[in-house]
């Protein structure tokens, strides 16, 4: 009999729900290409934030009920989203205006790396046969006030994503705030990953074998158990 071995970690969405809860009412928010995406799903009706797509849109709203998609309105990743009471959607240019103006709050990225000072990249590996794609993401990263990052804690083969410097192109220099993980919460500062929250199941001992730059563990770390979403 083949024993099943018990997931560590958090799933993708709920990591995007632990997002949504760090995001202050009434904040302008973009959401970046791919995981991203699904922070908008995890808004609780009672507050206010305002989800912005860089192809052109303000007051986006979760993703539509099967069968309900309207193909004229979708997002950067070109999938279909709804519009909240409100809402609008206007030109590529005025989008970018928004975003180099330093009209949005919070961004939330993938990335392929964050280093410990903050150091953002996501839109370039060495890999070759990937071709890369650099979209909005530069624009968004010093264009925002504050930049989340929301990735797997390692990569598939179990490398570390957290590092003391980044070793793929750069998207930003120093810009990222808080990275989300499936291990973890953690907070940037100007030199250094100060873990805030922990995923059950994992100590922080595993959690820095698992990381390549040195972890401080805040003084009032708590554990990170979201609900089932």
């Amino acid at each position: 009999m083949t024993a099943v071995l018990e997931k560590i970690g958090l799933t993708r969405p709920q990591v995007a729900w632990r997002i949504a809860q760090e995001i202050d009412e009434g904040s302008y928010v973009n959401l970046g290409i791919g995981s991203p995406e699904m922070v908008a799903n995890y808004v609780s009706t009672n507050r206010e934030i305002v989800f912005h797509s860089e192809n052109g849109i303000l007051g986006m709203g979760e993703a539509p009920a099967p069968g309900q998609e309207d193909g004229n309105l979708i997002n950067a990743g070109k999938k279909p989203v709804t519009l909240l009471p409100g809402g609008s959607y206007f030109s590529h240019t005025d989008s970018f205006v928004m975003i180099r103006g330093g009209h949005i709050d919070v961004c939330v990225l993938g990335a392929y790396q964050v280093a410990k000072n903050g150091d953002l990249a996501n839109w370039a590996t060495l890999d070759t046969s990937k071709p890369p794609g650099v979209g909005g993401a530069m624009d968004l990263a010093v264009g925002a006030k504050r930049i989340f990052v929301m990735m797997d804690h390692c990569t598939k083969t179990g490398k570390p994503k957290l590092m003391n410097k980044c070793t793929y192109p750069l998207t930003g220099s120093r810009v990222v705030r808080t990275v989300f993980t499936d291990l973890a919460v953690i907070d940037v500062t100007e030199d250094s990953f100060v873990v805030r929250e922990i995923t059950a199941g994992i100590s922080f001992e595993e959690l820095q074998e698992k990381t390549d730059a040195v972890l401080t563990l805040s003084e009032n770390w708590q554990t990170l158990a979201p609900p089932d979403v």
